[in-house]
This record gives C-alpha cells, sequence and structure tokens, in this order.
C-alpha cells in the first residue's frame, strides 16, 4: 500500500519560507553543509524533508553499487566503481535516510572486519547509514538528543563529502556527499556552540499566529488526505516548475562570480555581528552564490548576500546573556551602508545587474 504521507508536495507546504529556502539552496548545492531546523513538534519539518527528495529529478546510479555511485563522476566514485571499466546504469529517485536516535557508530560509518583483514589482506567493509546517504537525503531528527561524536562524524562527512573509516591501522574511505538535514526542539535543550557552527545553514520555523493562514494549512492537508491523487494533480505544475528551476540553478552555479565588494561585505556583516572563526563567512559566500544561481542570476548582489546573513549568521552569534538571539536586520543594514562608504570607490558594478525573482 502506498503511503501517501511521504509525499505530499514541496510547493504546497504552506508558509515556512525560511526552511523551504534553506532546504532548496542545499538541494542546489550540498556544499553549503546542511541545514538545522529548530522548532516545535508537529511543524511540518520531515514532511518538507520528503517533499524534497521527490522534488528532486531522477538521477542516474551505477548498477549494484552499495554507494549508488554517479557512472560520470570518475572523481567522486567509489574504489571500486573507479576500478570498472564499463559501467551500467539505471535511474532512481533520491530519498530520505533517515538517522535513529539510538544509532551506534558502527551503525553511522559501517565497520571495517579487522579479522579479515589481517587474514586474507584484504578490505572488507561493512556499510553503514553514511553510505546509504550518499547523493541522498540524510535526516536526523532531534540531533540534539544525539551522542556528540557522532554529530561531529556525520558533520566532517557532510563538509568533506566522504566517509573516512579507520580502525586498527586498517583505513576505508567512500563517498558520502549528502543533503544534511537536522532538526531539534529548542524546548529539549540546546546544541553546543561548537556543533552547532558547523551546520551550514538554521532555520527556526515559526509558529504560524495568522488565522488567514493556518486555515489554509487545515484546508490543503484535509484535501490531501480526501483525494490525494486529485491533490498531488493540482500541484504537479508548480513542483515541475520548481524542479525545473533547482536544475537551472545547479547548471548556472559554477559560471556564478562574486565580487570583491560583496566579499567584503561579507566580512564586514560577519565582524559587525561578531562571529567567532571565519566558517560563517566561507557559508555565507557559498550561500549568496547558490542564491544567485536559484534567482537565474551569474553574479552575487547585496540582496543575495542580506538573505544568506538571515541564513547563515541565526546560530553563530556569541551569546550574549539574556539577549534574544535573533538576527538584526538593521544591524545588517549598517553594515551595509560602512561597507558601500568604505568601498564606494570599487561599487561601480554592483548594481548593474536587475534583480530576477
Amino acid at each position: 500500500m502506498h503511503h501517501f504521507d511521504d509525499i505530499y508536495p514541496f510547493s504546497a507546504i504552506v508558509g515556512q519560507d525560511q526552511m523551504k529556502k534553506a532546504l532548496l539552496l542545499n538541494a542546489i548545492n550540498p556544499r553549503i553543509g546542511g541545514v538545522l531546523i529548530k522548532g516545535e513538534k508537529g511543524t511540518a519539518k520531515s514532511t518538507a524533508a520528503r517533499a524534497l527528495a521527490h522534488l528532486l529529478p531522477e538521477r542516474d546510479v551505477v548498477d549494484g553499487c552499495i554507494f549508488g555511485c554517479d557512472p560520470d563522476d570518475t572523481k567522486g566514485q567509489c574504489l571500486d566503481c573507479q576500478k570498472k571499466t564499463d559501467l551500467k546504469r539505471k535511474s532512481v529517485r533520491m530519498r530520505v535516510v533517515e538517522l535513529p536516535i539510538s544509532a551506534t557508530e558502527d551503525k553511522v560509518v559501517g565497520s571495517l572486519d579487522i579479522e579479515y583483514a589481517l587474514k586474507k589482506g584484504e578490505k572488507k567493509f561493512e556499510p553503514g547509514i553514511l553510505a546509504q546517504a550518499h547523493r541522498n537525503i540524510l535526516y536526523v531528527d532531534e540531533v540534539n538528543l544525539l551522542n556528540d561524536h557522532i554529530v561531529d562524524v556525520l558533520l566532517d562527512a557532510a563538509a568533506m563529502g566522504m566517509n573516512f573509516i579507520e580502525r586498527e591501522g586498517v583505513s576505508y574511505v567512500h563517498p558520502a556527499s549528502f543533503i544534511l538535514i537536522g532538526t531539534m526542539n529548542p524546548e529539549e535543550g540546546e546544541l553546543r556552540p561548537q556543533l552547532l557552527d558547523r551546520f551550514g545553514l538554521c532555520v527556526d520555523i515559526e509558529g504560524i499566529m495568522d488565522a488567514d493562514t493556518r486555515v489554509e494549512v487545515i484546508k490543503r492537508r484535509q484535501a490531501y488526505e480526501e483525494q490525494p491523487e486529485e491533490f498531488l494533480a493540482q500541484w504537479k505544475s508548480k513542483e515541475q516548475e520548481l524542479q525545473e528551476r533547482i536544475v537551472r540553478a545547479q547548471e548556472l552555479l559554477p559560471s556564478v562570480s562574486i565580487s570583491d565588494s560583496m566579499l567584503y561585505l561579507i566580512a564586514q556583516i560577519c565582524i559587525d555581528m561578531g562571529v567567532d572563526g571565519h566558517r560563517a563567512d566561507i557559508t555565507m559566500m557559498k550561500t549568496a552564490s547558490t542564491l544567485a544561481a536559484y534567482h537565474g542570476r551569474t553574479a552575487v548582489t547585496e540582496d543575495d548576500v542580506r538573505e544568506a546573513a538571515s541564513l547563515v549568521l541565526s546560530h553563530r552569534m556569541r551569546r550574549r546573556p539574556f539577549s534574544e538571539q535573533r538576527m538584526d536586520a538593521s544591524k545588517v543594514d549598517q553594515s551595509v551602508l560602512k561597507q558601500q562608504h568604505t568601498h564606494s570607490h570599487s561599487h561601480q558594478h554592483t548594481h548593474s545587474h536587475p534583480h530576477s525573482h
């Protein structure tokens, strides 16, 4: 029996624009490093993750490869696929791989049979969740309840696009490039700041306090449950449009350029916001470039940088006692003005690109 709940259309999710944007940007560019979604229970988080997987186009995998390698990406393939000359291919949907809270490290990274390696002189690798996640979506519910070490391992793999496992001098590496979606309920305690900082983007789910919007949520849900086929058919063209937009953005991304004045703006915002380390600057650069591609442009604009700031900085600001940790848009405006003032001579070319939204 088909479980319809898995495929509520992404475009039919009401509101939650920040969350949807963060998910789409990671789909276009997994190198952004995932997204942490904070919010109470029952707020469309897992619906959105599944909807995203369903929205993304099918892709080719090497038939018979446990990692589902990309037959066209010779550099990113596992060791077995690299050795083979004729790779059979098949087309499959992206899927959502869930990480259970109870998962042990071996379950996550996979395990190496040390005795086998010593006896036979060859490696025997038992794949784990990271192997399944390659080129898929890895969904980690309540990431704040996971063991810190496992979160570390996940974030490492997400950042590098590979899983490196070493046991008693025997090592093994395989590709693990996935879209990481973590969720947490802030009422159940925070993540340690050094882990927070390693999620590319972070969004807060808004509880919807507007009656019209809430009614819309109820109506859509009801329509979907009563006549799922019809509901899906209604949203088909919107989904198709969004899928095409993602594919176009992926194709455009390599040719997006970011000017020095925009890089200075990013640096200035990070300085003014009191952000530790350089990860924020780099993630902001990637996010702003991906936003440009999403809007069909090849040059990063000030608006891209502003929007990137709202997704990249909220979870990286140094905790100030008693202060709400909100991204203050007026502070970003001040950074923009300061930056324009300092670098006005190099600003001639920034505004020549019409915004296409």
